[in-house]
């Protein structure tokens, strides 16, 4: 048995869950979410909690067994309270702004790039340097954050580009003084 898998996922009040055809569909006051359950799970809604199980040993099974639990869960927690990362922008001239469902970003580039917003995931900006970013949708979140990030990623000598708040930049030291003849 998953030791992940076996513990129910609780639904807090607001939170309504509908289960048909291999389709969970999971409905709060964030929003809507909806996963595809794969052959050899099953989810079922027992006293106001999804329990998930596995229909036989399979290897496959297994392995699916806490991964669909965990989605779940984590789409129970997104549709009651929502998910949100933070992103600081950190270089001289470095700066943000929302324009419509387009995050536009100066970035030390000789051009200003412009990333489109998806669906489900609400970004703003503060003081020109900090992004937040929040979506009901854990996955749709990282991925929305990590290609943000990856425009112009740390760097480790001047510590310029974007970065998680939370996130630890090692630096490195530069050249050290020319000592020549």
């Amino acid at each position: 048995m998953s030791r992940l898998g076996k513990y129910p996922v609780e639904l807090p009040q607001g939170v309504k869950a509908v289960i048909e055809a291999g389709l969970v569909k999971i409905e709060g006051p964030k929003g809507k979410l909806n996963i595809k359950v794969p052959t050899g799970i099953e989810v079922s809604l027992d006293n106001n909690s999804l329990v998930t199980r596995r229909l036989s040993d399979i290897a496959d099974h297994r392995a699916k067994h806490g991964l669909i639990r965990q989605i779940v869960s984590n789409m129970v927690k997104g549709v009651a309270q929502g998910y949100e990362r933070r992103l600081e922008i950190v270089g001289v001239g470095f700066k943000a702004a929302m324009k419509g469902k387009v995050l536009n970003m100066t970035l030390g580039y000789s051009h200003p790039v412009d990333y489109e917003i998806p669906e489900g995931v609400t970004v703003k900006v503060e003081n020109n340097t900090l992004l937040v970013v929040q979506s009901p949708d854990k996955q749709l979140l990282g991925e929305t954050c990590a290609k943000i990030r990856g425009f112009r990623k740390p760097e480790p000598y001047q510590g310029k580009g974007i970065k998680y708040s939370d996130e630890k930049i090692r630096r490195k030291a530069g050249k050290a003084a020319g000592g020549g003849k």
